[in-house]
């Protein structure tokens, strides 16, 4: 039907129950995903504020459906009240709004199956915008051109670093590579989940991979996009190895953080600090994948994979005879630590990767010793993306059930789902707490791609994760810069802050909410509701920043759900 809505006017924020989280527009009380849904999916929004009906308008207003809207629930993690707004029958492609109690109305969306299609290009070009030693060039960059910085071609190995063949003060090349995040040093643990997320999206999506364009200075060169951005950050990732003994510095940095300021303005001394025995394994793991999968890519890539090999094989061997070397920052470094003091998920990872690549059995043997229960990936638990390549070659180590395991985390994943008020699957806000979000969207989809069974409850599951991230949840924002009608402004990342563009650099996605440093930005005014405490400010370093083990997952989701 398309009879013509009586208005479409903004009215007065109404009242809720259940300590209604205060919202300072009428379009946030109706939270949406402000990319949009793929038309055979289901589609679901939620209503912060009392209401009885609500109809789908399109770009005419007309209305081209009408229902209920469901009763309140209450959202502990949000401390607010949330009613279920349910229009999976609306399969036109289009662009729509929802109106409720016909005045109340929401952000717009598009039903498309290419709904996602612009995001997945912002989340990937994040990563080129991120680029270490490179000027970004108008005519790639546009608005957000900028000279480069950190060469990187001179820098000084640190006390904690040296040895006999590389005394303190010596002087290594090591340019390329991502900023980590909102700081412009480069770490080689966050490197590698990053660069391996990225590197498993195209050996699992190649024909999404393929039909990828982005506009980088690669594109074009034969090689899909995603594997060229990808390649600018393994490359460099590859020169952190000490030549001499194979051991891997753990970063690249200055001493402490540079200032809100230009890459180009920064002229700090750059060292290589301690080697350690995560940095070699997680950096044996990643070489080791990208040598039997870019191969597969392109003939061009053979000599590359052929150095990842031999990096693999070197880094491994340093950390058999260096097996718990703890990073911990020297007394004279203050940037990101990166710390761990649990090592079995990286011996896991790193020996499944290294038995999968060169089938020696002693790899199998070492990783029985660490196998075990491990959870959504992280940086720091790095252990399910063992079982994540073994479903991806279709192999399985000896005495090791892959399927069983990322079974076992995907169906506690659904069971939190199934009881939310907003059919979500995170049960916890940690620090980055949307990178847990699209880590479990990544989790869920490795599992879909090799399991068709569950494959459908998987995808729906991992299309509820995305929905939050772009503007269905508790605050109202789509997380991802440049993309919807409400995304972040003032991200926690230095060339946003410095360049004096209006518009952040788009594509990022923020860390979102969670109570975890409240007063990140003195004192706090956000929520004491963690899914509710998050600030779209510069100064909020713990719910605003941004960093490359987000984004690859966001990438990997896109991808997933763009089949």
């Amino acid at each position: 039907m398309n009879k013509p809505i009586l208005s479409l006017a903004a009215v007065a924020l109404l009242a809720a129950s259940c300590q209604h989280v205060a919202h300072d527009t009428p379009e946030k009380l109706i939270q949406v995903d402000q990319c949009g849904y793929r038309p055979a999916a289901e589609k679901m929004a939620l209503l912060t504020a009392p209401g009885k009906s609500f109809a789908v308008v399109d770009e005419q207003s007309n209305v081209v459906y009408e229902g209920k809207v469901a009763d309140a629930q209450y959202w502990p993690e949000a401390g607010d009240s949330v009613r279920q707004i349910v229009f999976t029958d609306v399969r036109t492609p289009g662009k729509y709004k929802i109106v409720v109690d016909g005045s109340l109305e929401s952000y717009p969306f598009t039903i498309a199956d290419d709904a996602y299609a612009d995001a997945l290009r912002a989340a990937v070009r994040a990563l080129y915008y991120n680029r270490a030693s490179m000027a970004i060039d108008e005519a790639h960059g546009g608005k957000w051109a900028r000279p480069a910085g950190h060469p990187d071609t001179c820098v000084l190995i640190h006390k904690s670093a040296a040895s006999e063949a590389r005394p303190e003060g010596s002087v290594i090349s090591s340019p390329g590579g991502w900023y980590d995040a909102g700081d412009y040093n480069k770490y080689i643990v966050n490197s590698s989940i990053s660069t391996y997320t990225l590197m498993l999206a195209a050996r699992l999506y190649p024909e999404v991979a393929q039909a990828l364009s982005v506009g980088i200075p690669e594109s074009g060169n034969g090689i899909p996009d995603l594997v060229n951005e990808t390649l600018y950050n393994l490359r460099w990732m590859l020169t952190m190895q000490d030549p001499n003994d194979g051991g891997v510095y753990h970063k690249l940095t200055t001493l402490s953080f540079e200032g809100f300021i230009m890459p180009a303005d920064c002229h700090g001394t750059r060292y290589v600090v301690a080697k350690g025995t995560a940095a070699a394994l997680d950096l044996a793991a990643t070489a080791a994948f990208a040598a039997r999968s870019l191969p597969k890519v392109s003939e061009k890539l053979v000599p590359l994979a052929d150095s990842c090999r031999n990096v693999a094989l070197r880094a491994y061997a340093w950390a058999e005879k260096n097996p718990n070397v703890e990073f911990k920052n020297p007394e004279d470094v203050s940037t990101g630590e990166y710390g761990d003091s649990k090592l079995d998920d990286e011996w896991l990872w790193a020996a499944t990767e290294m038995y999968l690549t060169f089938g020696d059995d002693k790899y199998a043997d070492e990783a029985q010793k660490h196998k075990g229960d491990y959870g959504v990936p992280a940086w720091g638990e790095v252990g399910m993306l063992a079982y994540f390549s073994m479903l991806a070659e279709d192999c399985c180590l000896p005495s090791f059930d892959a399927a069983a395991a990322v079974s076992a985390v995907a169906d506690s994943l659904l069971a939190v789902e199934s009881q939310s008020p907003v059919s979500l699957s995170l049960a916890f806000y940690d620090w980055g707490s949307n990178s847990s979000v699209v880590n479990e969207a990544m989790t869920k989809l490795v599992l879909a791609s090799s399991c068709a069974d569950k494959a459908a409850a998987l995808k729906a599951s991992a299309a509820n994760d995305l929905h939050y991230i772009f503007g269905r949840n508790a605050v109202g924002y789509s997380f991802v810069t440049g993309v919807g009608s409400r995304p972040p402004m003032n991200i926690h990342h230095r060339p946003s802050s410095a360049d004096g563009i209006v518009e952040p650099v788009p594509g990022f996605l923020a860390g979102g909410p969670n109570t975890v440093v409240p007063d990140d930005c003195g004192i706090s005014t956000r929520s004491q509701y963690p899914a509710a405490a998050y600030g779209d400010q510069e100064c909020s370093y713990s719910t605003n920043e941004i960093a490359i083990n987000w984004n690859a997952p966001l990438v990997f989701a896109l991808m997933g759900l763009a089949k």
